[in-house]
């Protein structure tokens, strides 16, 4: 079963009051003064309160790193109505960029990207305008057979032209 661990309260007491907070205690902080447990939250932002327990004593290495880590500030602030992108800053300071990294690898000299190594397998990129060609080109084929068996009220026809047309 998961219990929470029990932090020692000795090492909050020793920290001195004029130094920044960091990331874990001002959540712990803000989660005391709203008068919630670790259990409680824990219920609400669907983390366990082990792992909270480990984000407000500030044990790095017990907790998931990168995006994830990331997802649970950002998650824990939210419910504590805090500012997450403080927060979020906050965490970066404290454990490094926790931000996603760009998919797209750089790549050197030997490898290039032509625009046809993107389009998709078997099909022009020019197809699709052809495509939207053909159907807008039937579409006005329809209304001017539509105009001529009469199908269409006068009112709807507002050039000249087209009402010469009708029969």
């Amino acid at each position: 079963m998961n219990q929470v661990p029990e932090f020692d309260m000795r090492m909050r007491e020793s920290a001195p009051e004029d130094a920044p907070l960091g990331i874990g205690e001002a959540l712990r902080r803000m989660r005391e003064a709203r008068g919630f447990t670790l259990q409680e939250v824990s219920a609400r932002i669907k983390y366990s309160a082990v792992q909270l327990g480990y984000l407000e004593a500030h044990e790095w290495a017990r907790l998931p790193g990168g995006v994830p880590l990331r997802g649970l500030v950002r998650n824990y602030a939210r419910f504590l109505d805090a500012d997450v992108e403080a927060m979020l800053r906050l965490l970066d300071d404290e454990v490094g960029p926790t931000r996603p990294s760009p998919t797209v690898a750089s790549l050197g000299a030997s490898q290039t990207l032509r625009a046809a190594d993107m389009a998709p397998k078997g099909e022009p990129a020019h197809r699709t305008w052809s495509w939207l060609l053909l159907i807008l080109v039937l579409l006005c084929v329809a209304g001017l057979y539509a105009i001529n068996r009469g199908w269409v009220p006068d009112e709807w026809l507002i050039f000249d032209w087209l009402k010469a047309l009708k029969p």
